[in-house]
C-alpha cells in the first residue's frame, strides 16, 4: 500500500516554532514529527510515499536525503499550497490505482496500523474510506462524527461550537481509488476534504477507533503536551 504525507503546511498556529522549522519536522523528543510517521508506517507495511513540500521545502528535501527511508519516499512541491482533494488528483497516477493512505502528517498517532489496514479490508459493503478515530480533549477544535451501530459515519460536525461528543476525526484516512472518479466529477481547482469529500460519502465512511494515542500538533500547548505524552508511548 502507498500513502500521502500531507506536510505541506505552513503552521501557522504553531508559531514562532514554525517561522523556522517546517511544521512536519518540528523535533518530539528529539525526533522529527515526519520521522514518527515513516517508521510506524514504514513497520506496517507501506512500502512507498508521496510527500508534498511547501513552506520551508528544502528543509525536508534536506531531512528526506538523509533518512534511511528515502528510497520509499517521492516528493512533490507545491508552488502554490493545494488542498487535500486537489493535491490527491493531482498525483493521482502515483497511487497506481490501488487503495492508499491519506496522512495529515502535522497530527501523531501511535496504534496498530496493521490493525487499521485490515479494518479496512474488511470493511461492509459500500464503505469506500476508512477513518481513523479518537476521542479528543479539544472536540470543538475537531470534526466531530455520529455512527451507525455497526461503526458507519452517520453525521459529521467540522468544528462546530458544541459537537455532541468527543469522538473525532483522526484525519488519517484508508481510501479506495475510486475515490479519484469522484474528485474528477467534482470539476473544482481546489478541493477540500472535509468540507467536499467527507460529507459527500456519508454512510460510506468505515472507523477505526485509536484507542493507543493521537493529537493534533497544531498548537503550542498541544506541542508542549506532546512531548510529555510521547514518553509514556516509548
Amino acid at each position: 500500500m502507498r500513502a500521502l504525507l500531507l506536510a505541506a503546511g505552513i503552521g501557522s498556529r504553531l508559531r514562532p516554532i514554525t517561522n523556522t522549522i517546517p511544521k512536519c519536522l518540528v523535533p518530539i523528543n528529539g525526533k522529527p514529527l515526519l520521522e514518527y510517521w515513516l517508521k510506524n508506517l514504514s513497520e506496517a507495511g507501506i512500502d512507498e510515499f508521496l510527500i508534498n513540500t511547501h513552506h520551508l521545502h528544502v528543509q525536508v528535501e534536506e531531512f528526506i536525503e538523509s533518512s534511511k527511508y528515502r528510497d520509499k519516499i517521492t516528493l512533490v512541491y507545491e508552488k502554490k499550497l493545494l488542498n487535500t482533494g486537489s493535491t490527491l488528483l493531482t498525483n493521482r497516477a502515483f497511487f497506481d490505482n490501488e487503495p492508499f493512505m491519506l496522512v495529515h502528517a502535522d497530527n501523531l498517532s501511535f496504534c496498530d496500523f496493521g490493525k487499521f489496514i485490515n479494518a479496512h479490508k474488511n470493511r461492509p459493503n459500500n464503505c469506500d474510506i476508512t477513518m481513523m478515530l479518537f476521542k479528543s480533549d479539544n472536540p470543538s477544535s475537531c470534526g466531530i462524527v455520529e455512527l451507525d451501530n455497526r461503526g458507519i459515519v452517520q453525521e459529521f460536525y467540522e468544528k462546530v461550537k458544541n459537537p455532541p461528543s468527543n469522538l473525532a476525526n483522526g484525519a488519517v484516512y484508508i481510501c479506495e481509488a475510486s475515490l479519484f472518479d469522484f474528485l474528477e466529477c467534482l470539476d473544482k481547482k481546489e478541493i477540500d476534504f472535509s468540507n467536499d469529500v467527507l460529507p459527500k460519502y456519508l454512510g460510506k465512511i468505515n472507523t477505526y477507533f485509536n484507542n493507543t494515542y493521537h493529537r493534533d500538533i497544531g498548537t503550542i500547548e498541544s506541542y508542549a503536551l506532546s512531548q510529555i505524552e510521547v514518553l509514556k508511548q516509548n
